[in-house]
């Protein structure tokens, strides 16, 4: 009997002692749930805190590095550029400011403040008018590229370039004159050609030069687009790649099918005037202080930006009997890896040095044509 007896109290306490490693394990699994929760919630809030960081970093980046031409990496949709999204709040502003001003103007209520322009009547020896992007456009005083070329050539300039612009239309833009909006090269061309409505130039230099210039009057147009078709990332150096297939583009959404298109409408209704091409030249692309890569390296899907300065070359020699020069800033302007810290001021714009050194080699092609004598 006290077999039995000891017996059962053994059976008895071992049984509470597997409840209670029960109990306890059922503890440190709630326990061990609830630190997981609280863990997950940590890292949720921190990520959210880094994501808000980054938000606020890229915003202040965008204000503080903003420019007329696309000058970073960016994963957000491309502007066409570059730079037509930083723009256009600034260019619709103009838009509104010189319509008012030529209703003021028609209905003879001119600001009392506002200083009438002196009128240029120097007597040039040549008239130039400039087609292109923030390389000419970006830099308007005496220090910049076209201002230097007029110098140098004693030249009459009508600089029609407009930062953020492309020589081909962007894919979404439609060759249509009726409904055309694109302040491309093409869109240049076909407003100096009477074919669009030119209200898409309002306040920009561009419209004041199409109600001013006599264009029959130009001795050379300078054509100067590619590093905004090449940093969009949607618009091909052309529609024909190596080993022969072809993309389902036209060759008006591609940048040396829109440089053909335009010089064959400018010499069609132009026939003595000169036309220089001129190729977009070294550049170097950063994201903030990042170096991404340069015109040799970076390629967006089309090749690298040499190849879109060797297409300018490639039009500009299918019309080498009709005053159709070309000049290839990539390789012959003297900008680049060695002198970029010199002559650019952002991997992309000029400082002045460089804005002078790319000028003055402009100049002296058109005047080895104008006065070959010389």
């Amino acid at each position: 009997m006290g077999n039995t007896r000891r017996g059962r109290q053994n059976i008895n306490m071992l049984l509470v002692v597997l409840i209670g490693f029960c109990v306890l394990a059922i503890i440190e699994i709630i326990y061990g749930q609830a630190q997981m929760k609280v863990e997950r919630e940590r890292l949720d809030l921190e990520e959210q805190n880094r994501q808000a960081v980054e938000e606020l970093k890229e915003e202040w980046r965008s204000l503080k590095e903003g420019s007329s031409v696309v000058t970073a990496e960016s994963e957000a949709a491309p502007a066409a550029s570059e730079a037509d999204k930083e723009e256009k709040p600034e260019k619709i502003t103009k838009q509104e400011t010189a319509k008012q001003e030529k209703k003021e103007e028609k209905t003879g209520e001119k600001k009392e403040d506002a200083e009438p322009q002196e009128k240029d009547e120097r007597d040039y020896s040549m008239q130039i008018v400039i087609l292109g992007d923030s390389i000419m456009d970006g830099d308007r005083t005496e220090s910049g590229a076209a201002d230097i070329i007029g110098e140098q050539l004693d030249a009459k300039i009508y600089n029609m370039s407009m930062g953020g612009t492309t020589a081909a239309l962007l894919p979404n833009d439609q060759y249509n004159f009726a409904t055309w909006e694109s302040r491309s090269l093409l869109g240049v061309v076909h407003g100096i050609l009477g074919n669009i409505n030119t209200d898409i130039f309002d306040g920009y230099a561009a419209g004041d030069v199409l109600e001013t210039c006599d264009f029959d009057k130009t001795d050379y147009f300078i054509i100067e687009y590619g590093v905004n078709d090449f940093l969009t990332k949607q618009i091909p150096n052309s529609r024909y790649l190596e080993g022969g297939d072809t993309l389902a583009i036209d060759e008006a959404h591609t940048y040396t099918g829109a440089l053909h298109d335009a010089v064959s409408r400018l010499k069609e209704r132009f026939p003595d005037a000169g036309i220089l091409l001129v190729s977009p030249h070294y550049c170097q692309v950063f994201n903030g202080q990042t170096f991404i890569g340069d015109g040799y390296s970076l390629d967006y899907g089309y090749g690298p930006l040499i190849t879109y300065a060797r297409g300018t070359g490639y039009v500009a020699g299918q019309f080498e009997e009709e005053r159709v020069f070309f000049f290839n800033a990539f390789e012959e302007s003297g900008i680049d890896a060695g002198t970029a810290e010199q002559y650019l001021a952002d991997g992309i714009h000029m400082t002045p040095l460089g804005a002078r050194v790319y000028a003055e080699k402009i100049a002296r092609i058109i005047h080895s044509d104008f006065a070959p004598e010389e």
